[in-house]
């Protein structure tokens, strides 16, 4: 049903909604089972912090893949993956998640990626907005980040997508287009 209300940006992200809904449909497991390619296709929830008063993204510099990251994780077996953000937001930043209301409690965003390195597998990833204030201080995952820097739109549209998440610009194009509406 989550993904059902994704209202897709563009082609790309019709084509991997499509995926999606199909690998859901044929009965494949979901959940990562094991470390960390078992099943080589898995579920996971990434959370945007958004700061509505200043119009800004928080991303992390995760460590394991070496890119600057919204924060995220693995939906366990079972788990609805909105439960994952607010799991998550817990165990990475020791916040709650407070789902912001101008993008609502369903992902935005979803993606089909296959990651790098050793383990090689397919990331399923469901694109949640929580709010966050730029201000605050963060007490983050240090085993998991370097560090965190909230930036303006614009900020992560002008770095190289090759340090971030590969549709990390689209995400932010969305983003764009939708408060442009509000």
């Amino acid at each position: 049903d989550a993904v059902n209300t994704i209202q897709p940006l563009d082609t790309l992200e019709q084509k991997h909604k499509d995926d999606v809904l199909a690998w859901i449909k044929s009965g494949a497991p979901l959940f990562r089972i094991n470390k960390p390619d078992n099943p080589p296709k898995h579920l996971v929830s990434y959370f945007v912090l958004y700061d509505p008063q200043s119009l800004q993204l928080m991303l992390v510099d995760h460590i394991k893949a070496q890119l600057w990251l919204p924060t995220g994780g693995h939906v366990e077996p079972g788990e609805d993956p909105r439960t994952t953000v607010s799991r998550e937001a817990r165990e990475e930043l020791q916040i709650t998640a407070k789902f912001n209301t101008v993008f609502g409690s369903n992902p935005l965003f979803v993606t089909v990626t296959e990651t790098k390195g050793q383990g090689t597998h397919t990331d399923v990833s469901l694109w949640y907005v929580i709010e966050g204030k730029s201000t605050d201080k963060l007490a983050y995952d240090e085993r998991e980040m370097r560090s965190y820097k909230w930036l303006s739109l614009q900020d992560v549209l002008d770095i190289a997508i090759s340090e971030l998440d590969p549709h990390m610009h689209r995400f932010v194009k969305k983003i764009q287009r939708l408060l442009a509406t509000i």
